[in-house]
């Protein structure tokens, strides 16, 4: 076995901010996998949602809905960036080493895979090979790709939609699985229903993937300009960002209102604008995150975002194994039975649990266990774990 001398990122050696943005999209990440549970199998026909939950359906949809995969995706391209550069300065073969890293990230995605539907550990790990043609690109070249998959994505998404997807339409048949007592049954639903729902659901097999990518882009571009490493220099732009994203974020919001009520459908049979929404909303609160960082504000709260968002994939797959313990057959069994409020109250519990036990593991240890198992099979060599 090839002994590699170059060390993953020690926690000392980490961007702060970095960290924190994972932690809120971690944190976005839970509330909407367990509102999932409220949604999926649910008459929708006789469903007939009250006040309460309608408020609760549209926050929960402006603030998270798409905007913490998106995110972690920019933060997934500007990792690459970082570990790539890390290997090159040691003297390894980045484009090897990252390769064999994805590949341990694939075997992961299969196991919480089973345990989740809804993973996207896959994506990134086929994604991120894809990545490697960029490596030695400068910020204007990623960019310019960026913007030119940004501007195609929504001629992308109204072309997709009008293939119809039948992903969804056979989860329905299959979720009587989840809902067994036998373990069995229940992880191959996982595995099923990721294949349903995603590798096969023409919307997510192709606009998904490009909008992941488009973000990877962003992120490492970010990487080739410094921006979080020098974060306070960077303030103006950050500044320009907020306004810029919240400006287009709620006119795009208007738009569709208004489209929605006058029934005009004319843009989004041929250009839909959905994920410009998305998109847009995300930077909003990415660089607000930014801006409050930068002013001295909120330490408290951000200190804990940070650690989460130091143990990220431990703490991703942990959420969804207590997901699987309580929703599923096998588990608990609640399902969809309960209100919206008690979805998103057990995500924040959750969440919260995982800061104080986060904390407690990172006093005491180097990295996440899941982290620490994946470190080790990507350097090639045993990894302290203790501190």
């Amino acid at each position: 076995m090839k002994d590699f001398s170059s060390q993953p990122l020690q926690l000392n050696q980490r961007t702060v901010i970095v960290d924190i943005l994972r932690g809120w999209a971690l944190l976005g990440v839970v509330l909407m996998n367990y509102y999932d549970f409220f949604m999926i199998g649910r008459n929708w026909e006789t469903f007939k949602p009250d006040l309460f939950t309608n408020i609760i359906m549209y926050t929960a949809s402006f603030l998270f809905a798409a905007k913490s995969w998106t995110l972690l995706s920019m933060l997934f391209g500007y990792g690459f960036a970082v570990l790539m550069n890390n290997v090159s300065n040691k003297g390894h073969n980045p484009y090897g080493f990252f390769a064999g890293r994805m590949f341990w990230l694939l075997v992961l995605a299969l196991i919480n895979s089973a345990v989740f539907f809804g993973d996207i550990l896959k994506d990134y790990a086929l994604l991120g090979l894809l990545l490697l043609l960029f490596y030695r690109s400068s910020a204007k070249t990623s960019f310019t790709v960026s913007i030119i998959l940004l501007l195609l994505i929504p001629a992308l998404s109204s072309f997709i939609h009008s293939l119809g997807d039948s992903g969804w339409k056979q989860m329905t048949a299959i979720l009587p699985l989840y809902q067994s007592h036998n373990l069995l049954d229940v992880l191959y639903f996982g595995l099923k229903g990721t294949y349903l729902a995603q590798m096969i659901s023409k919307p997510y097999l192709y606009t998904v993937h490009v909008v992941m990518f488009c973000c990877f882009l962003w992120g490492f571009s970010l990487y080739r300009i410094n921006f979080f490493d020098q974060l306070p220099s960077k303030i103006k732009y950050i500044k320009r960002t907020f306004w810029i994203s919240l400006g287009t974020a709620l006119l795009l919001t208007a738009f569709f209102i208004v489209d929605e009520h006058l029934k005009w459908n004319a843009i989004g049979k041929h250009y839909n604008l959905a994920y410009w929404v998305i998109l847009s909303t995300m930077l909003f609160i990415a660089s607000a995150i930014c801006w409050l960082y930068v002013a001295g504000k909120c330490k408290r709260f951000f200190a804990s975002l940070a650690i989460m968002g130091k143990m990220t994939l431990t703490n991703y797959m942990v959420q969804n194994l207590i997901g699987m313990l309580v929703f599923s057959g096998f588990g608990l069994g609640i399902f969809n039975s309960k209100p919206i409020w008690f979805y998103l109250l057990l995500a924040i519990v959750v969440y919260t649990a995982q800061v104080y036990l986060s904390h407690w593991w990172l006093s005491r240890y180097n990295y996440g266990p899941i982290e620490w198992i994946w470190r080790q099979l990507s350097y090639r060599k045993r990894l302290p774990l203790s501190k």
